[in-house]
């Protein structure tokens, strides 16, 4: 018997398993940190699921999936993506679950292909969803999530520093249409010039030609009209809003016009973080945007959402040998669960109060901060914080943004202490976890004694 593992898979053992694990680890860090909650969805679902999403003419549909008819003649399909999975158990479940919804999972996808360093059959991905609101700063906390995910894992050495995050907007259905046809208009003009594939069938799906990483098609797309350049309203104010939110995050962005999605249902901000250590057509670490039309596509309510994918191997490809995955395993070990909720009272307080969220995310994500997404009055973000299962408030009006502090709440009991730094309050939420530890210590010291 052939012992090595199916073409196009992989075993991870030690260290390979370590570094694997370690790697897991920041991305468990970096999703909760925000308050999203981990998911799972099933491995293998109705084809007609990927048939929808992917589009039946792609090549994810047409070349790529594992596709097969079960024992009661259903056909199934391997999941080769995760969003469509996770927007279709929410549909399900939506009653049942907090707007917007924030989910992340870890999971294996399947694709067939021909294998590649950075390209498997069988491969693993890191994924965020955001499904229920189309406020931009959604938008900008799906990059902040995978921003910080780089930085746990290359902060501590020289690794992950050269990868760029590159924005682009596509539009929505009231301006895109026209500018596809503009597109379509400049594609007749250099048919000649395409490889065979997009040659012959640009005109279905033009965009795809801009994410053509063949250079003969990248020359195409260096002349093609622009679709930053011909936004509507809405769509260039949400831009404006995304770009606004990334500089107040301290995270740099290249703009980048040929950065699309080919289905109609992406809308709005496409990214992508890009590692040069990997290369053109594979340098890509995480790539995600907002696919407001997806519900739709599956059969549901419009229901706009935003996220990302990572994919794990590519992305250790990316920290390459130096990377000491013992160091980024040293800096976890954080509590799970919500813990500071940040409350802005009033309009004006919301930028100091997005400010107050990043810096007790701490650079290490140490504890789990949420906050309102769109301006809302107090005992509205103060349900959602009980909701969330947040221990403390951290209340942020206009006192508080004068003098630079914030009022902290302890949800459990309603104990309030004012005039806190941010930094301060760290402290003292460092000093109640001790103490919810040392408690938590002794319960178990005297459940043990209590089994004798």
């Amino acid at each position: 018997m052939d012992l090595t593992p199916p073409r196009g898979t992989q075993d991870f053992l030690p260290p390979a398993s370590d570094r694997l694990l370690a790697l897991y680890d920041a991305a468990h860090r970096a999703a909760t940190s925000f308050g999203y909650r981990y998911v799972e969805t099933p491995t293998f679902e109705s084809t007609d699921l990927f048939g929808r999403s992917s589009g039946q003419t792609s090549d994810v549909v047409s070349k790529e999936m594992y596709t097969f008819e079960d024992r009661g003649g259903r056909s199934v399909t391997l999941r080769p993506e995760g969003t469509a999975p996770v927007v279709r158990a929410y549909l399900a479940k939506a009653h049942d679950l907090p707007a917007p919804f924030k989910a992340y999972y870890l999971e294996t996808l399947f694709r067939y292909g021909r294998p590649q360093k950075g390209r498997l059959r069988e491969f693993r991905t890191f994924g965020i969803e955001v499904i229920g609101t189309a406020e931009p700063s959604a938008d900008v906390e799906v990059i902040e999530v995978g921003n910080l995910l780089l930085s746990l894992l290359g902060r501590h050495q020289a690794v992950l520093q050269d990868v760029e995050l590159q924005l682009n907007t596509m539009g929505d259905e009231e301006c895109r249409p026209a500018y596809r046809e503009l597109l379509i208009a400049y594609l007749e003009e250099h048919r000649d010039r395409l490889r065979d594939e997009h040659r012959d069938r640009f005109r279905e799906n033009p965009l795809r030609v801009l994410d053509c990483k063949d250079d003969a098609c990248r020359e195409v797309s260096k002349g093609a009209p622009l679709i930053v350049d011909h936004l509507c309203d809405p769509c260039a104010g949400h831009f404006t809003a995304v770009r606004e939110g990334l500089d107040d995050a301290g995270i740099g962005y290249t703009l980048t016009p040929t950065l699309v999605r080919g289905l109609d249902y992406y809308t709005r901000t496409a990214f992508e973080f890009v590692s040069p250590a990997l290369g053109p057509s594979q340098g890509t670490v995480i790539g995600g945007g907002r696919y407001d039309g997806l519900a739709e596509v599956l059969g549901g309510p419009s229901t706009p959402g935003v996220g990302f994918g990572s994919g794990v191997e590519r992305l250790l490809l990316a920290l390459g040998p130096e990377w000491d995955w013992r160091i980024a395993l040293a800096v976890g070990g954080r509590h799970p669960g919500v813990w500071f909720f940040v409350v802005a009272v009033g309009e004006e307080a919301i930028p100091y109060a997005r400010r107050v969220a990043r810096e007790l995310r701490g650079h290490r994500g140490a504890y789990s901060v949420e906050q309102s997404f769109a301006p809302r009055p107090l005992k509205a973000q103060l349900r959602m914080a009980g909701r969330a299962g947040a221990k403390y408030v951290v209340l942020v009006g206009e006192r508080e943004q004068r003098e630079g502090t914030v009022t902290m709440k302890r949800l459990a009991d309603g104990v309030e202490v004012p005039d806190v730094t941010p930094a301060g309050a760290i402290e003292w939420i460092h000093a109640e976890y001790q103490r919810h530890r040392a408690e938590l210590g002794t319960e178990a010291r005297e459940h043990e004694d209590g089994d004798g």
